[in-house]
């Protein structure tokens, strides 16, 4: 009886344990903003995944498809990796507390339908999120910087090869 007793109480904390949450990637920290990227699909092959970067150096990836890990994995930067992160993007962030979305038929006047989605999320503990969406179909010269910008952040936070894209779905 005893052992039966263990043993369903062992099994509960494991099943305890298994649904806890990452609240300390989940609450901005009030240090400075947590970053979030999001990397949507399209019609191929393109990773689909998500990653936050905090103040701290903190990092975590969390894969969709087509990437080359498995699952959620930890990673950190470095303060200088979080600071060009952060300043490569402030010239692209909308006013606080606001969204601005670049798709077609905002913002956007050429545009192609199977390119992959974007998402910046800035997140401070005191302040309502900020957020840009771009659709990388929008084929107006003046998101030529944004799209290149994009393209460098896995390479910037060394997660490229996390990121890069697997014929697996």
């Amino acid at each position: 009886m005893q052992l039966r007793w263990m043993m369903i109480l062992t099994g509960a904390a494991l099943l305890a344990g298994c649904t806890q949450e990452r609240p300390e990637l989940e609450k901005p920290v009030a240090a400075g903003d947590t970053i979030r990227f999001s990397a949507g699909p399209c019609f191929g092959t393109c990773p689909t995944y998500s990653l936050r970067v905090t103040p701290d150096g903190s990092g975590l990836i969390e894969p969709e498809r087509f990437t080359a890990v498995p699952g959620a994995t930890r990673f950190t930067v470095t303060r200088p990796q979080y600071r060009r992160f952060r300043a490569m993007l402030a010239q692209f962030r909308p006013p606080a507390g606001t969204t601005r979305r670049i798709t077609h038929g905002e913002n956007c006047t050429r545009f192609a339908t199977d390119m992959p989605g974007y998402t910046i999320e800035w997140l401070r503990a005191d302040a309502p999120p900020t957020r840009l969406e771009f659709q990388s179909g929008c084929g107006d010269a003046a998101y030529g910087k944004l799209r290149a910008a994009i393209a460098s952040i896995p390479r910037m936070l060394d997660v490229d090869a996390m990121v890069k894209p697997t014929g697996r779905r």
